[in-house]
């Protein structure tokens, strides 16, 4: 199966106002879908990052590279683009064929080409075989478990509006919910959390996410502000320039497990909060950055070590990956409100089923993406 065509297609839906987490605004849902042609089929992939024009260009440039490969040999792929990244030898000026050394400052942007690729070879894979991804790596089908993410900051937010928003999740039956926190300061955002706790029921499953709100001695002051809260997880809680060791001194000042691996865009720094020993939960997003290869890579090293694994957003992607791990796979993120994520309603027909508290795939080949391409040209940008 040699590939033939590489596409990008940049799509972008407005919100009706802007939602901020801690750290940024959110100001539309995004994505950028691939396309990959070889033998007669189409594989797709999904990228979220920005700008998305870079992006996709990448994704153009990186096509003209694999044309002519062979779309089953996905390693070999990855590892071909992977490699543009460093210095080779006699590379200079794109003396070898292929382009000049990427620059350091381009590095975000090119990772998240080579996983919207890398997601798009694995349903060709799939629809090549005729099997779902899961059903390729070994996985069984059953029920995925599932939370539904929330408690964004609107401009009029108070330290109680949240709650109302959580509790809708448990009547739609989401049995987990994750709330947003950090935004302000530590003593309300511990008011925050005990008003969501009081307004769900003590089984549901509550985590939080800071989007890397705290250093080490704020966040230790929230940890234990919380704890009583029954929480399953504090997820990216320190400062984006904090490393593993601040993690292990973290989660020694705090029975709450910690989660991270979102922001991460390989394998070789996973690797280090991994083997740290401080992280519980894993969430490393195969669509945010290098694909669903090193998705599975990073999901191996966590379960050698006890860490389960609990993907970063789009759950059409990431429960393949849960599928196929029985002891470690844990769960998957998911948005109960389409006013926060709406565009992946939108394009992907039949996306998943929700029920009962998880999410149930289909027997489709592939990742069974079946997209509404009245709904990419409404969105195009």
């Amino acid at each position: 199966m040699k590939i033939t065509a590489v596409r990008a297609h940049a799509l972008s839906y407005p919100l009706d106002q802007a939602l901020w987490t801690a750290h940024e605004a959110l100001k539309d849902s995004s994505l950028i879908l691939v396309e990959v042609e070889a033998g007669g089929l189409t594989g797709y992939g999904i990228i979220h990052g920005a700008p998305m024009k870079a992006i996709a260009d990448w994704v153009v440039r990186f096509g003209e590279i694999i044309d002519g490969d062979d779309a089953l040999a996905h390693e070999i792929i990855w590892n071909k683009l992977f490699m543009l990244t460093v210095p080779r030898p006699r590379a200079m000026f794109g003396a070898d064929g292929l382009v000049p050394p990427i620059a350091r400052s381009a590095r975000a942007q090119v990772m998240a080409a080579i996983g919207g690729i890398d997601i798009a070879l694995w349903d060709l894979k799939g629809k090549a075989a005729k099997m779902p991804v899961y059903k390729l790596l070994g996985g069984q089908n059953r029920p995925v478990f599932t939370y539904s993410t929330g408690g964004y900051y609107p401009r009029d937010a108070t330290v109680h509006s949240a709650a109302e928003e959580m509790a809708a999740f448990v009547a739609m039956g989401y049995r987990a919910v994750k709330l947003k926190t950090g935004g302000f300061s530590v003593e309300e955002e511990i008011e925050r959390v005990a008003a969501v706790r009081a307004a769900i029921p003590r089984d549901t499953l509550l985590m939080l996410d800071l989007n890397a709100a705290y250093g080490l001695n704020d966040c230790i002051r929230f940890a234990r502000g919380v704890e009583p809260y029954d929480i399953t997880w504090l997820e990216e809680p320190l400062h984006w320039y904090l490393q593993p060791d601040d993690y292990v001194q973290l989660a020694a000042a705090t029975r709450i497990p910690l989660s991270h691996g979102e922001r991460e865009i390989h394998r070789f720094t996973v690797r280090d909060f991994i083997e740290c020993g401080a992280i519980k939960y894993l969430q490393f997003d195969s669509t945010r950055a290098a694909g669903f290869t090193e998705s599975i890579k990073v999901a191996q090293l966590a379960e050698q070590h006890g860490v389960y694994v609990v993907p970063h957003h789009s759950p059409e992607i990431h429960a393949h990956l849960v599928l196929a791990l029985p002891d470690v796979g844990y769960c998957v993120e998911s948005h109960g409100s389409a006013v926060r994520d709406p565009l992946p309603h939108h394009v992907f027909r039949d996306r998943v089923t929700f029920r009962d508290g998880h999410i149930h795939l289909a027997d489709t080949p592939g990742f069974g993406l079946n997209i509404d391409w009245q709904a990419v040209e409404r969105y195009r940008v």
